[in-house]
């Protein structure tokens, strides 16, 4: 928690009395090491989190005394904990990917723009995430928060720079210490288990006032900035919706705003989940993404001409992503489980179209003036690794104004009740990703062949379960 305010000067080493140093009371990030130390003792922090997303974004890193943290201590992590599965294992050597034999260690170099306090821990904690360098100084090729670098500086070299929004849909459970059993919906202050059917509710907001409140205090306190908060239609299914900036600043937003959901929620006994298809019957969670591209030179927005009609740019970049996002569909639904809600006639696109205003298309063009104009990517789950969905999102857009390929015309009608054009399983997309030389080159080789090898362990480790729907219908039938 934040500590007791502060007094606005201190003692001089001249007797006089000096001004706190504005930098100090900035809830996110700071410029120097320098600023790091007085940031810190002014906090009284005591710990830090040094943090960095694997490729599922589950945090990894170190924890360790403030002190040690600013005395110029180097920081290392094991190069497997970026080949692991979400179960653990480790994928088998093949397709171009290879396990290091020494395991050798990454270095973690912190970035001081992400330094946040720990708003949930009770001695005072920050956090600051890291970027991983070989020991050598070379960026790391296959992990996460670089693969998203790599997007953005082959952007910058057309003298273009991205701009994104996510909206991050999850669902609040009850707690579930048997995953043999379903999960179910929390029960709100009415005390009545929520129901589905509250798009848009703010009495469905209203069931959790104490909990939301923890998320925007424990946001607030990060510096992490909420947009807007809604009940979705799902049976406790809220979605929260960021201001749009640079990608790797939203994607780190994003990676920590999951920390504090899931923390704000354990604190009032419940779990929030961003699994993609938690309940069965109920909606799945998405994490759409909103993307428009700016000339850094004018900094106009180049998908809209001086007249305010559209540009070739913003064509190409929608057949761009028409063509490509398919091949890609594995960053955007990684798991097992996230094909569960990519199903037809549901609000979750099956289909590579797009359209004006048309949420039924993969990709939505929404209303609004020229200089806004912006492609929203609907595809996406909410379990995507933040990072990863923004590069593989921005790749098949790049590719599309690169190559300019020409946009299929929009749909005017209901897109996702008949027409498939996306894998229906998580080989078979593995499979396309793998295949796809351009989007390959631009995300980069070696992390194409790790991501590929993990998502294929995984798929083997979900066929070792034997679920409930064969015990029902295989067990006295067959």
């Amino acid at each position: 928690m934040m500590p007791p305010a502060k007094k606005e000067v201190r003692p001089s080493s001249r007797g006089g009395r000096a001004r706190t140093p504005a930098f100090v009371k900035n809830l996110r990030g700071v410029k120097n090491w320098k600023e790091v130390s007085a940031w810190l003792e002014w906090r009284g922090i005591e710990d830090i989190e040094c943090i960095t997303p694997d490729q599922a974004g589950v945090a990894r890193g170190k924890m360790m005394p403030s002190k040690k943290f600013t005395s110029n201590t180097s920081l290392a992590l094991p190069s497997a904990v970026f080949m692991t599965t979400i179960s653990g294992g480790y994928p088998e050597d093949g397709n171009g990917f290879h396990y290091p034999e020494d395991d050798g260690d990454l270095k973690l170099m912190p970035d001081l723009s992400t330094l946040t306090v720990v708003p949930w821990e009770e001695d005072p904690t920050a956090a600051v995430i890291c970027d991983l360098v070989h020991q050598d100084g070379r960026s790391v090729e296959f992990t996460p928060r670089n693969v998203l670098r790599r997007v953005l500086a082959a952007y910058d070299k057309r003298g273009l720079k991205p701009v994104v929004a996510p909206e991050i849909e999850f669902y609040l459970v009850r707690k579930n210490p048997d995953p043999d059993y379903p999960l179910t919906p929390p029960v709100g202050r009415s005390g009545r288990p929520i129901g589905g059917g509250a798009g848009y509710s703010i009495a469905g907001v209203n069931e959790f006032d104490e909990l939301i409140d923890d998320i925007y205090h424990f946001s607030e306190s990060q510096g992490l900035e909420i947009d807007t908060l809604i009940h979705e239609e799902g049976a406790g299914q809220l979605e929260i919706n960021l201001r749009h900036g640079d990608p790797i600043e939203l994607a780190d937003q994003v990676f920590m705003f999951k920390r504090t959901i899931r923390e704000a929620a354990l604190k009032h006994e419940i779990y929030a989940t961003f699994m993609a298809k938690p309940i069965q019957g109920q909606p799945g969670s998405a994490m759409h993404i909103h993307q428009s591209i700016i000339d850094k030179k004018s900094g106009k927005n180049v998908f809209s001409a001086e007249d305010g009609s559209e540009t070739d740019d913003f064509f190409h970049f929608i057949g761009g992503m028409q063509k490509h996002v398919p091949n890609a569909l594995v960053m955007f639904a990684p798991y097992v489980n996230s094909y569960r809600r990519l199903t037809q006639s549901a609000s979750a696109p099956v289909n590579n179209k797009w359209g004006y205003d048309n949420r039924t298309t993969a990709f939505r063009v929404p209303r609004s003036d020229p200089a806004a104009r912006r492609v929203e990517n609907r595809i996406p789950s909410s379990d995507a690794n933040p990072y990863l969905a923004l590069a593989a999102s921005l790749a098949c857009g790049l590719i599309g104004m690169t190559n300019k390929i020409k946009a299929e015309p929009p749909v005017l009608t209901t897109a996702n009740a008949d027409q498939i054009d996306l894998p229906r399983s998580l080989l078979e997309a593995v499979d396309l990703f793998e295949a796809d030389e351009e989007l390959g080159t631009l995300l980069g080789k070696s992390f194409v062949a790790t991501f590929a090898a993990i998502k294929r362990a995984e798929f083997e480790t979900f066929m070792e379960v034997i679920s409930p729907w064969e015990r029902e219908y295989l067990l006295l039938n067959v």
